[in-house]
């Protein structure tokens, strides 16, 4: 079955372009002009992936992103016409996985887009265990769902990837380099303050008190550990 990828952009040249590229590499697209927009299509017809422009009418793509970040674990790659660093990470805040910049080749965007869609739905390989446990927390790797005492979390899919890599290496330590090679991929375009911003989410949505975490924890001057 094809996936299903929503594009949202106020650009019709731009969306046109999207469009015609995405559909020949075998994707079924679905396009929204404005914010209000987005969140219905989004809501309506369960995309696969969002292509998220940053600056919209009537909902900005930041708005966009915080509503859908509460609501479900879909891939958003945001596109920005701006280069300051500090609305990349200001969009990886508020939810999205990934970004481009303005003027970018279809090339790199189509791998992205694939690179996403491909840690969403990656299946365990090979013997491994097909749960793992972390006291009130449970692992359904061939689900890709995780439980806290018997309550599912909506964690998006790097936040999946993350958690199961740190349960899979409990008291080792390691720096957010490191972290963010194995679970970005060493071509992710941004830093390490996306492994924060990763991180203060996962404690929000595993750590009875996040301000004090007890299973995810920061080694000073080093990085982080989890502790099952």
């Amino acid at each position: 079955m094809a996936k299903r990828i929503l594009v949202v952009d106020d650009e019709p040249t731009l969306v046109a372009t999207l469009r015609y590229n995405l559909e020949r590499e075998g994707f079924e697209v679905a396009t929204a002009t404005n914010g209000e927009e987005a969140l219905s299509q989004a809501r309506a017809n369960r995309p696969d992936l969002i292509v998220l422009d940053l600056m919209l009418p009537v909902l900005s793509g930041y708005e966009v992103c915080r509503i859908l970040q509460k609501e479900t674990s879909v891939p958003i790659l945001m596109l920005t016409a701006r280069s300051d660093e500090i609305d990349k990470v200001a969009g990886l805040e508020m939810g999205a996985d990934d970004y481009v910049t303005k003027p970018f080749s279809m090339r790199e965007l189509m791998a992205r887009v694939r690179a996403l869609l491909r840690r969403a739905t990656r299946p365990p390989t090979g013997d491994e265990a097909r749960h793992l446990t972390a006291g009130d927390l449970s692992v359904d790797l061939n689900r890709r769902e995780v439980t806290r005492d018997g309550h599912l979390l909506a964690l998006k899919p790097k936040e999946f990837d993350l958690l199961v890599f740190l349960l899979r290496n409990p008291g080792r330590v390691f720096t957010r380099e490191q972290l963010l090679d194995q679970i970005w991929g060493y071509d992710f375009a941004g830093d390490t303050r996306t492994v924060d911003v990763h991180v203060r989410w996962l404690r929000e949505k595993t750590e009875e008190e996040p301000g004090s975490p007890r299973r995810l924890v920061t080694v000073r001057g080093v990085g982080y550990r989890l502790d099952a």
